[in-house]
This record gives C-alpha cells, structure tokens and sequence, in this order.
C-alpha cells in the first residue's frame, strides 16, 4: 500500500503574521518621529516636566504612534495561537507549547495595555497634569517593556525547546530562540537595576528576526509514515 500523504495545517501563514507585526511597530516609531515636535525623545526616568511638555505639544503624533503600537498586538496574538496550533497539530504534546500560548497571549496583552496607555497621554486633560503624566508614561513603559520582555521569552522558549525535541527546527534558529528567551527573562531585573533594561530591545529586535524566521522554517505538514497493509501481513 502507498504511503498516506499528510495533509497540510489549516490556519494562518506565520511569516506573513510576523512581518505585518514588525511593520506595525516600525510604523508607530516612524509616526512619532516624523509627526513630533521638539525633543526627539523622552524617558519616564528623565526630567517629568520636560516628559509633560513633549505630550502636551505632540498629541497627534503621541495619538497616531500608539494606534499603531496597539495595533501590532493583534498580529502577535494571532501569531501565537497559529505557531500553538500548529506545534499540535505536528504532534507535539509538551507543556512548552502551553507556556508558548501563556507567553504569547500576555505579550500581546502587554502590548495593547502600554498602546492605550499611550494613547491616553494625547489627551489635553491629561498631559496637563504632571501626575496623570508620568503615571501613565511609566505604565505605558513598563508594560511595553519588561512586561512585553518577559511574556515574549516565554513564547520564545516554549515554541524553541518544544521544536529542538520534536527536531521541527534547525538548531541554529533555537538557538537564537532560546537567546531571545534568556534575554526576555532577564529584562526582570530592569525594575531593580536599570541597565538591564538593555535586554529589553535585545529581546523586541531579535525577536522579530526570530518570529519572521521560525513562520518560515517550521513545518505545515507532519512527517510522512507508512500505513500499516494489510495485504502485506503474514499469517
């Protein structure tokens, strides 16, 4: 008897998944410095009323940047929903796809919470208050920072040592996984010491490459076996 061919997955194609995510991201950092005015960058960690003063003179730019900083959200948790899905449906049955799922989901959580906190920051009412401001920057930074960081090192580990067993990927795209993933944890420490906040872009910059790569390399199809004959059975 020949053997069965394996269908394909149903569900969205990853790569095209990661790249509209990466794109959305460029556009909400391309938005903001194309549409500001005055300072080319503020940190919640610098001086508050010199952060005040940039939201109040920049509401649009603050506005159109995190619409499309909230946007990415979407692709991400669509992405990670497909890769789970997909993991399964290739026969991996580990808790780390589990966690992939887990880290994924409030990646993208984290992602829309900072995006709307953000936007909230265009808001006249709001950029004129000193508090409300930094408040609201903080929350926007920690939430798409280390919160992001370390969701997405979840998704990162879980999809990479989940593939390295099941042998779905190349070693050297685990690799680079688990690099994002160690780089994500880490990012943690950035509420305690602030250079850690180092590991957060290492985390959001690789993992694009990481997440356009594994849409690319991973499996649609299971591996072909031979079906059992009956025919060809002995007595």
């Amino acid at each position: 008897m020949k053997p069965t061919s394996p269908t394909r997955f149903a569900g969205p194609s990853l790569l095209p998944l990661a790249i509209v995510h990466t794109l959305l991201f460029v556009a909400s950092i391309a938005s903001a410095v194309l549409l500001r005015h005055g300072p080319s960058f503020v940190t919640p960690f610098g001086d508050a009323e010199a952060a005040r003063a940039f939201f109040a003179a920049n509401p649009f730019a603050v506005k159109v940047s995190a619409l499309f900083f909230f946007g990415s959200a979407v692709p991400l948790a669509i992405y990670t929903a497909t890769v789970v899905s997909r993991l399964r449906y290739l026969g991996v049955r580990a808790a780390g796809t589990n966690i992939a799922l887990f880290g994924g989901f409030a990646a993208s959580g984290a992602i829309a919470i900072s995006g709307l906190c953000t936007w909230v920051l265009s808001v006249p009412e709001v950029s004129a208050s000193l508090v409300a401001t930094r408040v609201l920057f903080f929350m926007s930074f920690l939430f798409g920072g280390a919160a992001f960081a370390v969701a997405f090192g979840l998704l990162a580990a879980g999809v990479s040592v989940t593939s390295h067993f099941a042998r779905l990927l190349p070693r050297w795209l685990v690799i680079l996984g688990m690099i994002v993933a160690v780089a994500g944890e880490l990012s943690f420490l950035s509420l305690v010491a602030y250079p850690a906040n180092l590991a957060i872009p290492v985390t959001r910059f690789v993992g694009f490459a990481w997440l356009m790569l594994v849409g690319g390399r991973l499996p649609k199809t299971p591996r072909r076996t031979e079906a059992a004959s009956p025919e060809g059975a002995t007595a």
